[in-house]
């Protein structure tokens, strides 16, 4: 999936959930009673879908999510009448602000959520190579993965991306300098040099120095490592 099919995706479903809370919170405003049965499951699918948007968008602890949370953690949440609506009021006010940040190009830590979801169709990609018998073919792929990453990781906290000769920096260079702004651990900068090596390798055709086996583990170590990193 590319990053614009996923934005356009983001896009439709927080456009969707406004426009679905601005029914709903109508609808609550003027009901006589209590809302139960298959209205008030409507609304409570309207919640979960909300809150995880609004986490995967925003980020854990985002002004947007704590919104959610407070709202959500309302006294009796679900006992939803004229009286006691102002919850869903609340989350809505969390989704239209959400709304505009994403329109307006305000959130930062969007762009690195829409690359962990491509790089997880990628590395899905390699496992089956992987799974195929197509080590090399994987190999270069994950690696690219990885390079990637530690230029999305670069850029966000502001190092350099080219040299002194004005050429893009690989995963060497990169690793290091991640390592010296303390983005990550010794270890990991240690493991991500021996995957540098493995990558070269591949690229240059010396496919009989690594196997499977490594390849397998280096799959492992850029999930982890996406998975830490690219949130």
């Amino acid at each position: 999936m590319t990053e614009n099919k996923t934005i356009d995706l983001v896009t439709q479903e927080l456009n969707e959930l406004v426009s679905l809370g601005d029914r709903l919170v109508c609808a609550t405003a003027n009901a006589d009673s209590a809302i139960k049965g298959r209205e008030l499951a409507e609304i409570m699918a309207w919640v979960t879908r909300s809150g995880h948007l609004i986490r995967k968008v925003s980020g854990e602890g985002s002004a947007y999510d704590l919104a959610f949370v407070q709202a959500r953690g309302t006294q009796a949440f679900s006992f939803i009448h004229s009286g006691n609506c102002e919850q869903l009021s609340e989350i809505q006010g969390a989704l239209k602000g959400l709304q505009h940040a994403l329109s307006a190009g305000l959130l930062q830590n969007l762009r690195l959520f829409l690359q962990a979801d491509i790089f997880a169709d990628f590395l899905e990609m390699a496992e089956h190579l992987l799974s195929e018998g197509y080590k090399d073919a994987a190999a270069v792929l994950i690696s690219g993965v990885l390079e990637d990453t530690l230029r999305k990781l670069s850029q966000a906290n502001n190092l350099p991306l080219v040299g002194s000769n004005g050429k893009p920096l690989t995963i060497e260079p990169l690793n290091v300098n991640l390592a010296k702004a303390d983005v990550f651990q010794p270890l990991t900068k240690k493991q991500i040099t021996s995957w540098a090596d493995l990558r070269n390798n591949a690229a240059h055709g010396d496919y009989g120095k690594y196997g499977v086996a490594e390849v397998k583990e280096m799959l492992l170590f850029v999930q982890r490592f996406c998975a830490d990193f690219m949130q």
